[in-house]
């Protein structure tokens, strides 16, 4: 009895409480949660603080799942919405079947939230009785899904306290970029359920592993079923991250989705703080000056509107910018000293990662530190720093096996790390006997330490 009072003023304590459930396994926090009614409770918010879904037919629309996030919505604060591209999410054309020609789909977002059975059923879904129809017979109910605004909207109208939205839709094969998937209603979806959301704490956004062409639909100027106060929600965002398939970086690249790229980092120019992008795949134009880049101002066979492309492109100027980091890129050494120099009354920290210079050298890209600081002593402290793990013996350890020690642990380690693994993957034979050492070296090793004996 004399426990079980200690450890009811130990659990009633706030930091002593806090403290115990913040060194629990997410794993064991179901469990826990069933031991009684106060640990579910003050388990709750920890459990579903970082939330995960992946989306299918019956995500959204199951009353019982529905019922459940109404329940939790309000301690979830970074969500993160998954959905892969497959087979599952292709979408073959239209087709009328009496005469087998292919029909044309409009899409219009259907945005009625009514509950009223009779209400919502007087109105076609797809525009025409026909059209719904024709989509219902031919399409899978996972479009059916995806398409379904007002699902949507009721989920992220339950998520009051959200703070960073993730959204992840990997796996697009390069031959259906310019072709239209279920992924794509998806995030029409979800972008306007962010906007008729009263989201007030979201400020953080991430695109992680998305194609060229998810930026169309996120696009709150141009994306379909876009308000003119759309703009206005997407402005809160402070705090953007970008990690994008690659374009194919030739000649004529195409301009198309980098047009689009350019238009939605436009949208944040009055509110973004920190920006991160990173191409994934090959090394892609950089995001930050394409309204230098001489293949997006003449005429080529890659641009679908070619009357419209000498149109020039606004230059991209971020009013509080702080810190900017771009990853995998390809650019001249004037477009990073003129980026530096428009944003040098704001900017603290940039960061240019596996970046590839296609005219100039460093020095000339970062002049500008020299007249804003008024002397070159940065160069003196700039310095490369590698972390490098320590193996105490390799005495009888293969080569290869070695490699794959090394490997394991520089993904065990952040991305920031593991990017370490190129410099042993590139090392010669003395590097890579400093990193293993050989039965000498450990010998020395023993007799010059402070565990010598």
């Amino acid at each position: 009895m004399a426990s079980g009072s200690a450890f009811l003023r130990l659990w009633l304590t706030d930091r002593a409480r806090d403290r115990m459930l913040s060194l629990l396994h997410k794993e064991d926090l179901p469990s826990f949660r069933l031991a009684c009614h106060d640990f579910s409770v003050r388990a709750a918010p920890l459990l579903f603080q970082e939330t995960d879904i992946t989306f299918r037919a019956s995500t959204f629309t199951k009353p019982a799942r529905m019922a459940a996030l109404d329940r939790i919505g309000h301690h979830i604060r970074t969500l993160t919405f998954s959905m892969a591209h497959s087979s599952d999410t292709f979408l073959p054309p239209l087709l009328d079947p009496l005469t087998g020609e292919e029909v044309t789909f409009m899409y219009e977002p259907y945005t009625q939230t009514t509950r009223d059975s009779a209400a919502r059923l007087s109105n076609p879904t797809y525009g025409s009785w026909e059209m719904t129809d024709l989509l219902v017979k031919q399409y899978s109910p996972l479009f059916h899904a995806a398409a379904n605004v007002p699902s949507f909207i009721r989920a992220f109208s339950s998520l009051r306290n959200l703070k960073h939205l993730r959204i992840s839709c990997p796996g697009q094969d390069a031959v259906q970029r310019f072709r239209r998937s279920v992924v794509d209603y998806a995030l029409i979806s979800i972008r306007i359920a962010v906007e008729r959301s009263n989201l007030v704490l979201l400020d953080t956004l991430s695109l992680l592993s998305v194609h060229p062409g998810a930026l169309l639909y996120l696009n709150p100027v141009m994306g379909f079923g876009a308000l003119p106060n759309s703009v206005k929600r997407w402005k809160r965002i402070t705090d953007l991250a970008i990690v994008m398939d690659s374009i194919p970086f030739t000649p004529y690249p195409p301009s198309d989705h980098l047009k689009l790229l350019h238009s939605y980092l436009h949208v944040f120019a009055t509110s973004l703080i920190n920006l991160a992008f990173r191409w994934q795949g090959g090394k892609g134009l950089s995001p930050l000056s394409l309204d230098k880049e001489v293949c997006l101002q003449e005429k080529s066979p890659g641009m679908a509107c070619p009357r419209r492309c000498h149109l020039a492109l606004r230059p991209l100027k971020f009013e509080k910018l702080r810190k900017m980091e771009v990853e995998n890129i390809v650019v001249d050494a004037s477009q990073i000293s003129s980026f530096i120099t428009a944003h040098r009354h704001t900017i603290c920290e940039f960061n240019f990662e596996d970046t590839h210079l296609r005219s100039g050298d460093w020095d000339q890209a970062l002049t500008p530190l020299t007249r804003i600081s008024g002397s070159e002593r940065w160069k003196e402290k700039a310095e490369e720093v590698m972390d490098v793990p320590l193996l105490l013996s390799s005495v009888g350890l293969e080569e290869k096996k070695a490699n794959e020690v090394l490997v394991d642990y520089f993904n065990c380690k952040p991305r920031a790390f593991r990017r370490s693994i190129g410099a042993w993957q590139k090392a010669g034979a003395k590097g890579r006997e400093l990193f293993c050492g050989t039965p000498e070296h450990m010998k020395k090793f023993l007799q010059n330490s402070v565990f010598s004996w």
